[in-house]
């Protein structure tokens, strides 16, 4: 799919479809909406008035043969209210309109810029949306296929371009790109994709856009004290790898680099404490922090973001077996600190205290972790928002500003220390589970013991790994990797 953007009237734009968002506050009798309404003699009012389109956010009624203008067809959008049209509500329009037209048998697109935000930003979003609209997770169908590609969109805008409003397309299109690398990485099975083999897409993708990689077998792990890795793999006849790709462009090299660290279990049986059946096949996902963070890195490295990042992935698969660690087992982290397993499916936490540790040896600047972590937070927070835990207020400003940009959703949870006596063990430093009240707090601070004083944020992904708003929305979203690639390009903005 081909994404331009051109300066041009609506009317005169020649096109399969031709997108143009309506408000359902507007008055239709006020410019652009009163040109729409003479050419086509007041249909628009009078399917509004009728019911039948209430121009709520996604809402589509297409128009065929509209006199006066060159598109073949007017895909009247419902845009809601016109103050609630931000970046974020722009791209899910341009998501909701593609995953619903690209399917259509339409080679070329139109869409009109009617949102009051900077063009810039308008662009990019737009060019998120259409690009994630477009995903397809028919990999393995083999009859049924979609064939209908939208082969060019056009972006319509009455301003003047700009070197900076291509720049922003070419953002979008790459941000939107690595996301749905993402959710297709997300959506592997765990025949398909096991932690060596997810190595090898990090290595591919690494040599592709000039990333450095670095990938640990077991032994190398071993060598370095990552036991807590090392115990979660056990149980599995496929090996733990340990991934490390480095994307070093800032202009003093020896700048302390931003650490990514993404929870890579490419498949969760819970180990011996094992999950029930209903919904284990969704446990596939559960490398969906890994993914993420492989996807921000491509994103990073192909934006050429000058600044140093470094993404860091432990990989292995939790399933029970006569090898596999047992509930009051003790292991030794690469920190030092020695921890109670009382549930092996509380696995997530382990493979990411050696990570963190790991992270720390880098001297970072910062650490930012994304995991699908626990129950409790999906509990807490529910499918719209992410937990986020952060220990350094700096961070936490600079990354929610990041993720304002990305729109990607947020809500703070508290690291009080009053928690962490929840995790005092008998016989350990550690216990790698609490009671259930404040699961999500609790693991937080479980990773907290192996960040130090490091500036770090932990994201609690659980709940928002995959779409919760209906049939056209299923599946992975990729969640994290645009507020990642926002957080590096704001830092070297800098």
């Amino acid at each position: 799919m081909k994404v331009s953007l051109l300066q041009s009237s609506w009317e005169s734009v020649e096109c399969d479809a031709l997108i143009v968002p309506i408000f359902e506050d507007e008055i239709l009798d006020q410019p652009p909406v009163s040109r729409i309404e003479e050419l086509l003699q007041g249909l628009v009012a009078e399917i509004k008035d009728s019911g039948e389109w209430k121009a709520k956010p996604g809402q589509l009624i297409t128009i065929h043969r509209p006199r006066g203008i060159q598109a073949r067809r007017l895909i009247v959008a419902g845009a809601g209210k016109q103050a609630d049209f931000d970046a974020e509500a722009v791209r899910r329009l341009m998501m909701t309109a593609m995953h619903q037209l690209k399917d259509r048998g339409f080679r070329k697109i139109a869409a009109y810029r009617r949102s009051r935000i900077g063009l810039e930003s308008a662009v990019q979003s737009a060019v998120e949306g259409l690009v994630l609209g477009s995903h397809q997770l028919d990999e393995y169908k083999t009859e049924s296929k979609a064939t209908g590609f939208v082969g060019e969109v056009l972006l319509v805008t009455d301003e003047s371009l700009t070197e900076d409003s291509e720049a922003a397309l070419r953002r979008g299109e790459t941000l939107g790109r690595a996301v749905n690398i993402a959710r297709t990485l997300v959506n592997e099975p765990g025949n398909r994709v096991n932690p060596s083999q997810l190595a090898e897409k990090a290595r591919q993708m690494a040599e592709k856009y000039d990333v450095q990689v670095e990938i640990l077998d077991e032994r190398q792990m071993e060598e370095k004290g990552m036991h807590s890795v090392l115990a979660v793999a056990r149980g599995s006849d496929e090996p733990a790898r340990f991934i490390i790709l480095s994307h070093m462009r800032a202009p003093q090299t020896d700048q302390p680099p931003l650490v990514f660290v993404g929870k890579g279990v490419t498949f969760d049986s819970g180990g011996l404490s094992l999950k029930s059946a209903s919904g284990m096949e969704d446990m596939k996902a559960d490398k969906a922090g890994a993914c993420s963070v492989l996807a921000a890195m491509q994103a990073i490295a192909q934006l050429q973001v000058p600044v140093n990042v470094i993404g860091l992935i432990p990989a292995v698969e939790n399933l029970p077996s006569g090898r596999a660690q047992r509930p009051g087992d003790v292991i030794r982290s690469m920190s030092g600190k020695t921890i109670e397993v009382l549930d092996t499916d509380a696995e997530g936490r382990l493979i990411l205290a050696d990570a963190l540790h790991y992270a720390r040896t880098l001297n970072p600047r910062m650490i930012v972790d994304l995991a699908t972590l626990t129950g409790a937070c999906v509990v807490a927070l529910g499918h719209f928002r992410a937990g986020l835990f952060c220990n350094n207020e700096q961070l936490y400003g600079q990354f929610i500003q990041a993720a304002g940009r990305s729109g990607e959703r947020f809500w703070r949870l508290p690291l009080d220390t009053d928690y962490r006596k929840e995790l005092d063990s008998q016989i350990a430093d550690i216990k790698n589970v609490g009671s259930k009240a404040g699961g999500a707090i609790t693991a937080a601070k479980f990773l907290q013991e192996f960040v130090g004083e490091t500036p770090w944020c932990h994201v609690d992904m659980a709940g928002t790994d995959s779409f919760a708003e209906g049939e056209e929305l299923k599946g992975p979203t990729g969640f994290g990797v645009r507020t990642l690639a926002e957080l590096a390009m704001s830092i070297a903005d800098s």
